[in-house]
């Protein structure tokens, strides 16, 4: 019969969540022949029986039964991820596509939107070392779109994680009845609906 560490890699497995326990912060795990060995995220020393008894329960924490219980942040951290990968298949400029967008300079494009990001006007989200420009912003002309102005400045004052805020910006919100903030933005009768969600979300992070 196996022992509890392989029985919870095994569940892990089968859900699919076991790519995100180190961006969760979690104890990790390798197989080793037949053995599965849990690591401590900071030092990297194996996990007793004990520690492992731990994490179970409190992976299987939510729910009222916890044979069936789901880590629901670990299901989060991998909508996140495959949003992100996602959005990265084409949902963004770097400076040189705004610039052709503009019609200017690439070193001026740049210049106008860190201008703009310290004003809270465009969102730029960090990424392997470059600079990334949501798309789903900008007109045709390369510019923020106008209405959306109200509705990235509360989630950038209040300091919302980049890939957070452009990942609520584009998929479907509940606190907009499952409607994409981005799009219902559009509707000049949605436009303040969707600020007030903004400015929900912002309040919920700080």
């Amino acid at each position: 019969m196996a022992d509890l560490g392989t029985e919870l890699a095994a569940w892990l497995d089968r859900l699919g969540l076991s790519g995100q326990l180190a961006a969760a912060g979690l104890p990790t795990f390798e197989r080793d022949g037949g053995a599965v060995r849990w690591r401590d995220p900071a030092s990297g020393d194996e996990l007793d029986a004990e520690r492992v008894a731990e994490l179970d329960r409190a992976l299987r924490s939510v729910g009222d039964d916890p044979a069936h219980g789901v880590p629901v942040e670990l299901v989060r951290l991998r909508r996140d991820a495959e949003v992100r990968q996602t959005l990265l298949d084409g949902g963004w400029l770097d400076y040189a596509g705004v610039a052709r967008r503009r019609g200017i300079s690439e070193n001026a494009a740049r210049f106008a939107l860190h201008k703009a990001a310290e004003r809270r006007g465009v969102l730029l989200v960090q990424h392997e070392g470059g600079t990334l420009v949501p798309a789903f912003q900008l007109d045709d002309a390369g510019e923020v779109r106008e209405e959306l102005l109200a509705v990235l400045e509360p989630l950038l004052a209040a300091g919302v994680d980049p890939w957070r805020a452009w990942i609520w910006l584009t998929t479907p919100a509940a606190l907009l009845g499952g409607a994409v903030p981005s799009d219902a933005a559009r509707d000049p009768e949605e436009q303040p609906v969707v600020q007030r969600a903004a400015v929900a979300l912002a309040e919920r992070s700080r």
